[in-house]
């Protein structure tokens, strides 16, 4: 039997070792679909409920495999339903690839059925590659660009592929005019900046005496580089939430999030640093670094077209971070710890302030279930090499500010697309990527009700692939778009609009039970560890749903360290007057919670 291209297709996949492909079926790709069935499901075909979700278990994938994700759609609709997934793969910058199916080339332009010109749809989601496949000598070029540009750029690419031209036989392109060879070799490559721009780096942080370090996801492979620079600059350092994962919560200077879901520790680092370092990080929010003018300031970063555009830095190093701060760290005097010990006293004072302040707030009582109690207990459940997703909407301020990451922890959310529904399929990715390790998804119910509960069929369906099957879906149920509600309160000081923000009470628990999984219902305080440690427990995947409560507000770091404890206090009192606290004070102390607003979740 001849080579057809789409088995040609599989066969690039699998030497560039992409072991499996997220996707679902549709006659645009039928082409694809029987080629897999004679390349006996290599890679792995894996079906998720919705093409959406297919993008967003590649991006997991790639986010915690720290591989290419690859997903799979049919032409028209499913096309158009990859979007959301791969806008959140470019902002986030993750390596992820689409292969696309097409009307037949015989149809094209004559208005058929799911005809969608999928050049203009993906030019600006897939900017730095997007291909469409018309003949058979285009390949293997255009499936290597699209990959090779994927892990070179951290972006989504798109490679498309019309019906007809699936089935045809494979010819290679020939030594002739017009035509453009491939290979497969990625060798490692490493950037590194100038020695004299390393030296004017180190004058920069040599010169203070108050460092604060601000860490970003491209950072999370020099963890130790960031710890002995932190430790020699006598530095706090925060960390963006993409970041999380990149330095453990327990070294003590560590001082968490920072921006709209972060800590007290990490706006007051900024606030009164006179020296900034910025690692692997392009944290929007420019309220929450220092006032321009007063700090001296350098930047690392892998990307000249993302670097310097924060922040007036004085300096910036482009260069993979591990590599850059090996260069950096011998130029640090070696008085620069000294001189800034009272400010490293003083940031480990405020982080372990934070950490009694921030155990306080879950303690308090609430009707039923306080919110942070859920997530605090969590914390010290969760085993060393857990994975952690969190959804977007208010549980990603109790994921920012309760989980304490250690050892192996993995974490990540969509940072900067700030999307609804990613936690459940960001998991199921995360378990395709280690199989043999725990994760925990932390969702809110309006996510849970837009994708959520759909992909947990998808949990069920491969649950007997992973080694490890635990997969715990926890849930805050609310019965309301709390986020959203906040949001009303804090920009305009109005109540929530209740058609807009109350959600249905579904019974997620009763849910995950009728297909097959563990499904546990939290409705006390008191039951919430157990809960946690049920599902943790289980033998393959689960759903813990807490009922918690709607009126805890997410106080922003600015409030003062009073205001942290007492605005809470007031609202969680059984008696008191929810609304009246909210219009006397509240709207004070959260009115800059999210600048600008419009953020779904």
């Amino acid at each position: 039997m001849s080579t057809k291209v789409a088995d040609h297709i599989l066969q690039r996949l699998r030497a560039w070792d992409v072991d499996c492909v997220f996707g679902y079926p549709g006659d645009g790709i039928n082409g694809l679909l029987a080629a897999w069935g004679r390349a006996d499901d290599r890679p792995r075909f894996l079906q998720s409920r919705h093409e959406e979700m297919s993008a967003f278990e590649a991006v997991g994938y790639a986010k915690f495999g720290r591989r290419v994700g690859v997903c799979a759609a049919t032409s028209g609709p499913g096309a158009i339903h990859l979007l959301n997934g791969l806008y959140d793969a470019k902002l986030d910058h993750v390596p992820v690839l689409a292969l696309v199916g097409q009307t037949h080339r015989s149809a094209m332009g004559g208005s058929y059925q799911q005809e969608v010109d999928l050049h203009t749809l993906f030019k600006d989601v897939a900017s730095d590659f997007v291909e469409t496949v018309t003949v058979p000598e285009q390949l293997p070029n255009v499936l290597d660009r699209a990959i090779r540009t994927a892990y070179a750029r951290r972006c989504p690419t798109a490679v498309i592929i019309p019906g007809d031209v699936q089935e045809l036989d494979y010819s290679p392109p020939p030594h002739a005019f017009k035509m453009v060879p491939s290979s497969l070799d990625r060798s490692a490559w490493t950037a590194l900046p100038s020695p004299t721009a390393l030296e004017r780096a180190a004058d920069v942080l040599n010169s203070g005496t108050r460092a604060a370090v601000l860490i970003g996801q491209g950072a999370a492979g020099a963890r130790a580089e960031v710890e002995e620079l932190a430790e020699l600059l006598g530095a706090g350092v925060a960390k963006a939430l993409l970041g999380k994962d990149a330095l453990s919560d327990e070294l003590p200077y560590v001082t968490g999030a920072i921006g709209l879901l972060g800590t007290r520790p990490s706006y007051e680092l900024m606030r009164d640093c006179d020296t900034l370092l910025t690692i692997g990080s392009s944290f929007p929010y420019a309220q929450f670094l220092p006032e321009y003018g007063k700090v001296r300031a350098v930047q690392i970063d892998i990307d000249p077209h993302m670097i310097g555009m924060r922040y007036p830095y004085e300096v910036n190093l482009v260069g993979d971070a591990r590599a850059t701060l090996r260069q950096l760290i011998p130029l640090i005097s070696k008085e620069r710890a000294a001189a800034g010990r009272d400010w490293h006293g003083r940031v480990r004072a405020n982080v372990e302030r934070w950490h009694g302040v921030m155990d306080r707030r879950a303690g308090l009582a609430a009707d039923p279930v306080n919110p942070e109690h859920v997530a605090r207990a969590l914390d010290p459940l969760l085993p060393t090499d857990a994975i952690i997703t969190s959804d977007s909407g208010s549980t990603a301020n109790w994921f920012a500010r309760h989980l304490t990451l250690r050892g192996d922890m993995r974490a990540s959310l969509s940072g900067t697309l700030a999307t609804m529904g990613c936690g459940v399929p960001y998991a199921i990715g995360a378990k395709f990527a280690h199989p043999n390790r725990p994760v925990v998804a932390l969702v809110g119910d309006g996510a849970m009700q837009m994708n959520g509960m759909a992909e947990l069929i998808t949990a069920a369906k491969y649950r007997h692939r992973w080694d490890d099957p635990r997969l715990v879906v926890g849930v805050w149920n609310n019965r309301d778009l709390n986020q959203v509600t906040w949001e009303l309160r804090a920009m305009g000081g109005a109540p929530p609009f209740e058609p807009s923000q109350s959600l249905p009470d579904v019974p997620y628990a009763d849910f995950a039970r009728s297909i097959g999984l563990t499904g546990i219902r939290v409705e006390k305080p008191e039951d919430v560890t157990e809960g946690w440690r049920a599902a943790l427990d289980a033998e393959g995947p689960a759903v813990v749903e807490f009922l918690t409560d709607p009126a805890v507000p997410p106080i922003p770091p600015h409030a003062t360290w009073e205001q942290l404890e007492s605005t809470a206090a007031a609202l969680l009192k059984g008696d008191a007057d929810r609304g009246a606290v909210v219009k006397q004070g509240l709207k004070a102390k959260v009115q800059d919670f999210l600048p600008g607003g419009g953020k779904r979740g």
